[in-house]
């Protein structure tokens, strides 16, 4: 993925700014293992001849591709990577979130609608596991979302567009005001 992370920070960064990233990437490598562990939990159960086994293994998939394309944004400091990464995030979160509660509330049912081929009793856990772990990616996701804005706010303040820039009204009058005028009061 490109990823380096120096022992040391930069000395243009700030502490906080380095901190963040830190705890930025630490959480997108935990959402990493989070969803490919709900991926071999879902092919555990020998879901993939069914549709919503599919669809599963889909969301988990996009929820690595949301936390790769963070870990990009946060190396690279690209604005088309930070915007995949938002946009990924937040479709993500949202679809983690109901299926964690669908999965919570009636896991016999969401078990009968995936079809899987492993005794019931044992699926229901297994299921409950993956349930368990889309609570934790859907509550990593929002932490991600924060830790990416405060990112791009340390981004901007520390470049030359968070600096305060006087208007162009006052800069012109202050012009004005160093010119040699024969008849300036």
């Amino acid at each position: 993925m490109g990823l380096s992370l120096n022992s040391t920070p930069q000395v243009t960064t700030t502490q906080s700014h380095y901190t963040t990233h830190k705890v930025f990437l630490f959480c997108n490598y935990i959402l990493l293992g989070a969803a490919s562990s709900c991926i071999f939990l879902t092919l555990s159960l020998r879901l993939v001849p069914s549709i919503c086994g599919f669809f599963f293994i889909l969301l988990h998939i996009l929820t690595i591709a949301g936390a790769v394309s963070g870990c990009a944004a946060a190396s690279s400091g690209a604005n088309r990577w930070y915007a995949a990464h938002l946009v990924a995030t937040v479709l993500t979160a949202i679809f983690q979130g109901s299926v964690s509660v669908l999965i919570l509330t009636r896991s016999d049912d969401f078990l009968g609608d995936l079809k899987s081929y492993v005794r019931e009793e044992d699926g229901v856990v297994i299921v409950r596991l993956a349930g368990g772990l889309c609570v934790l990616i859907f509550c990593l996701e929002w932490v991600v979302l924060t830790l990416a804005f405060f990112l791009k706010y340390y981004a901007y303040v520390e470049s030359d567009g968070g600096a305060m820039k006087r208007s162009a009204k006052v800069q012109q009058e202050e012009d004005l005001k160093d010119w040699p005028w024969p008849f300036q009061v």
